[in-house]
């Protein structure tokens, strides 16, 4: 029994979490939560983002068979924790890709998320109305 190795990369944006595995393959393929990814991401814009990472021209990433299991947020945050992902994984399979990744901002994680709702307001900042009298 010959098992492929894989190399995992875990992507996160506001509240989506991507676990992504890339092995080396003759042909490239992406499966998002066992659907293809086009099927998965039906805006083409989504699918550009996720593949922009695999199109960097210095990091000369090869072809590979990429598997996303992703949860969580919304269809873009998830695009972009998959990205994240892909990044990742890449680098630890080859140190000299961090340099052109980093540059192209692939490895930088989005810390930017909802604030929490605080008490006696009626959102996270947003008070009720003021009455005069």
């Amino acid at each position: 029994m010959a098992t492929t190795q894989y190399i995992e990369g875990i992507g996160r944006r506001k509240t989506a979490s991507a676990r992504v595995r890339i092995t080396p393959a003759k042909e490239q393929s992406i499966l998002v939560n066992d659907k293809a990814l086009a099927e998965y991401f039906a805006a083409e814009a989504l699918q550009k983002d996720v593949l922009s990472v695999l199109d960097t021209e210095d990091a000369a990433a090869g072809t590979y068979t990429i598997t996303a299991k992703v949860h969580g947020g919304g269809l873009s945050s998830q695009a972009e924790a998959i990205r994240l992902g892909i990044a990742r994984a890449l680098v630890k399979e080859d140190a000299e890709r961090r340099v052109p990744l980093k540059k192209a901002g692939f490895l930088k994680r989005d810390p930017r998320s909802v604030e929490r709702k605080k008490f006696g307001l009626k959102k996270a900042r947003k008070s009720g109305q003021w009455s005069k009298r």
